[in-house]
């Protein structure tokens, strides 16, 4: 054999050994807070109030499909930046209520979220969370993050940002 040709045998060999591995190896698994409510808090008013507007908007809106309060959290104008709404809180509610066919549930006096944090810094607030996945070449379920931002202007949400693709 060539020397060439044994050199990419051998990488091939390796490649394919190094492949076969990266199924065993552990993923740590993403773990929520305990307390998903108390990090939608802030000792800094202005931070406390957007962290709250992000709160009802999580727990009432996408949580519970009260869709009906959305006026009270999201601005008329919105900006969506998920491909699959479009911008104008009525476009938001539409795809929800409409396309989704989310239906609400009682709001509970503490959220169900699987939240692993929450940031807020200015007007923006990000919503980390714990999100179930399956992994498409073995069929291993796994943990990862899903995100929300908003830009919270005024008590309402003006601008939303999370990591979604179309959908098909």
């Amino acid at each position: 054999m060539k020397p060439i040709k044994k050199i990419a045998t051998r990488i091939a060999i390796i490649i394919v050994v190094l492949l076969s591995y990266t199924t065993t190896w552990a993923q740590d698994a993403v773990v929520a807070a305990a307390n998903p409510d108390a990090l939608f808090t802030s000792s800094v008013a202005k931070l406390n109030k957007n962290k709250q507007v992000a709160y009802h908007i999580v727990k009432d809106l996408i949580e519970c499909g009260h869709w009906e309060l959305a006026d009270k959290y999201i601005a008329e104008g919105y900006i969506q930046h998920n491909s699959n709404a479009a911008n104008g809180r009525a476009a938001v509610v539409k795809f929800f209520t409409e396309i989704l066919k989310v239906k609400p549930i009682p709001i509970p006096a503490k959220m169900t979220s699987k939240v692993v944090s929450v940031v807020a810094e200015g007007d923006l607030v990000v919503v980390a969370y714990v999100k179930e996945e399956k992994n498409v070449n073995t069929g291993k379920a796994y943990s990862t993050t899903w995100f929300d931002q908003w830009r919270i202007l005024d008590g309402k949400a003006v601008e939303h940002w999370d990591g979604a693709t179309l959908m098909h």
